[in-house]
């Protein structure tokens, strides 16, 4: 399941017809409601094909009537209506511009209004959130809607009535010259249409890999600290590269597309002149006139031919654009959500649920690599306690990142404390989960605020209760007292793990997963801090880095990289090899 698709299971061409059937209806009303602009368009596009029609029946005119007759001032004369018809366009061009804004500005605020709306209401929602993509829709996307369709408008318009006025020249001057100009052209047409979806899909990929990325940087932005602390720095790095690795694709696909488009306005653009010009003594043979191998060839180079230019250029970068942007704008509004549980006095029962639950869990860290975690399936129940152990380099740290959010899976299901995980800031998650890495994070201010980080409200008795249950005692003594300064440069390791125990102990989160976060203690002093925290209402989730902690535990995930087994201790023994191995690792070096 990839992590940029707009919903599960669906993939942007269906998105995309999903969006037009979305968009007709509105449409039409929007169109429908300014009937005055959309009539003041056509009566001026009507004098721009009569022009198109007199600039190449004109060029005809004055040299089979003019100039070929020796007539210079007939000749003159077709060339002066001609060109006066030309300048006549300038008050034309101006008058749909004029009219233009009419159709624009509208849009752009309704945009505007409802990007707006769409961002209060999931945001204010019971359980919402910041809308990441916020600014994007509000900035880039409505202006790309707003000149995507100006675009459309204008070159829509231009190229019916000068096509139009072009072919009713054409078949004025000689039935022949269509015999010629239609066929590549009717091709080049063909090529361009079929690459429009897949343009669209590009284009579509592209601002989902955009969102993700702004999605992202915010996040990062949000929970710098809680990154830090949680040592998910590189997974975080990862992600980023992932979203910028998946907008250069989708780039390279539009890009490759766009190459296909450039083929198609060959075809259709510069095809039919190369055979008109080889077809001119075959049509002189037929009675074809100069003068109306002059018209056609004006029709052509000045009229039809830059008017299907501009038409295949704008419908194929910003009709796409239009229908994506518009699809994502006009997105129905957030329904209410289900609020995540908010941290309170103390963490709560999950309701009978499984606290950590895993279905076909699949992790690579890239298209080729092999897989972390390959269909992994687990259940942790409420108020378990679970060991995970393995070689170094398995994914046991992968595991409690994929468990804590911070790293989406490839494929796969994940639910903690009875809700579907989704790509979000960690900080929308610390009400479910705390995660504590191997190097514990302490910052500058009392040994209170350190310990009260994750439950700034926590209450003097249940800081004293996680004092007592650590044996933090000669920890507060040593920095003199829990309302002094600490200095984090002198504390050591072991220490700086304690501080960030006793954190998770006064957490609100219902699940705590410790990626070896004892690794600096003794083992009687990690003895106290594992019992402690597992005697605490909710679930914890420890990678083990000794035996003894293995045997504390309820049940112990051992995972080899290609498969994963969970039991007892004594189960273990019996079903895995892996496990037996480590014990005997264990018990041979003395740990």
């Amino acid at each position: 399941m990839s992590r940029n698709a707009a919903r599960p299971g669906h993939g942007p061409a269906v998105t995309d017809r999903v969006a037009a059937r979305r968009l007709a209806a509105p449409a039409r009303r929007f169109l429908l409601g300014r009937k005055r602009t959309m009539f003041g368009l056509m009566a001026l596009s009507a004098a721009e094909s009569v022009q198109t029609f007199l600039g190449g029946y004109g060029v005809a005119r004055a040299l089979d009537d003019g100039f070929l007759r020796a007539d210079t001032v007939t000749g003159l004369l077709w060339l002066v209506l001609a060109a006066g018809v030309i300048l006549l366009g300038a008050p034309v061009t101006r008058g749909v511009f004029a009219l233009l804004a009419d159709l624009t500005e509208p849009l752009r605020d309704a945009l505007v209004r409802r990007a707006v709306m769409h961002a209060l209401r999931k945001a204010t929602a019971p359980g919402g959130s910041v809308d990441g993509t916020a600014v994007s829709r509000l900035t880039s996307q409505t202006e790309i809607a707003r000149d995507s369709f100006a675009g459309l408008v204008l070159t829509a318009r231009s190229f019916v009535f000068v096509a139009a006025g072009a072919v009713v020249g054409l078949l004025s001057l000689a039935p022949q010259f269509l015999l010629i100009v239609l066929p590549p052209l009717l091709l080049g047409v063909a090529l361009f249409v079929m690459s429009l979806l897949p343009m669209a899909r590009a284009q579509h990929r592209y601002l989902d890999a955009d969102e993700a990325i702004g999605r992202h940087a915010q996040g990062v932005r949000t929970a710098l600290r809680d990154i830090v602390a949680c040592g998910t720095q590189d997974a975080a790095a990862a992600r980023g590269r992932l979203d910028v690795g998946e907008a250069a694709a989708a780039a390279r696909s539009m890009a490759r597309w766009a190459a296909v488009r450039t083929l198609a306005v060959a075809v259709a653009g510069q095809l039919p002149v190369l055979l008109l010009l080889v077809c001119t003594p075959w049509l002189l043979g037929q009675g074809v006139s100069a003068g109306a191998l002059a018209g056609a060839l004006t029709y052509l180079l000045q009229a039809l031919l830059p008017a299907l230019h501009s038409l295949m250029t704008v419908l194929g970068a910003a009709g796409a654009r239009l229908l994506v942007v518009l699809g994502r704008l006009t997105e129905p509004y957030p329904d209410t959500a289900v609020a995540p549980p908010a941290p309170g006095s103390g963490p709560g029962p999950l309701t009978g649920r499984a606290a950590v639950e895993l279905r076909g869990v699949r992790l690579s860290f890239g298209a080729r690599s092999r897989p972390v975690l390959d269909g992994l399936d687990l259940s942790v129940a409420e108020g378990e306690h679970l060991a995970v152990v393995g070689p170094s380099g398995i994914g046991k740290s992968t595991l409690l990142q994929v468990v804590a959010g911070t790293l989406a899976p490839s494929e796969g299901a994940v639910r903690l404390a009875g809700q579907p995980l989704v790509p979000a800031p960690p900080t929308d998650l610390t009400g479910l989960r705390t995660l504590l890495p191997q190097d514990a994070y302490v910052f500058t201010g009392t040994l209170r605020d350190n310990l009260c980080y994750l439950r700034p409200q926590a209450p003097r008795a249940a800081v004293e209760e996680t004092v007592r249950a650590l044996e933090l005692e000669p920890l507060v003594a040593r920095v003199g007292g829990l309302d002094a300064t600490l200095a984090p440069r002198t504390l050591s390791q072991g220490e700086r793990q304690l501080i960030a125990l006793g954190r998770a102990h006064l957490s609100p989160a219902p699940v705590l997963l410790l990626d070896e976060a004892t690794s600096h203690l003794d083992p009687s002093t990690e003895a106290v801090a594992e019992r402690a925290l597992a005697a605490r209402p909710g679930t914890l989730v420890v990678v083990a880095h000794r035996l003894s902690s293995a045997l504390r535990a309820d049940r112990v995930l051992a995972l080899d990289g290609t498969d994963a087994r969970c039991g007892t201790h004594e189960e273990l023994l019996v079903r895995s090899a892996l496990y037996r191995d480590l014990v005997g690792h264990w018990h041979g070096t003395g740990r």
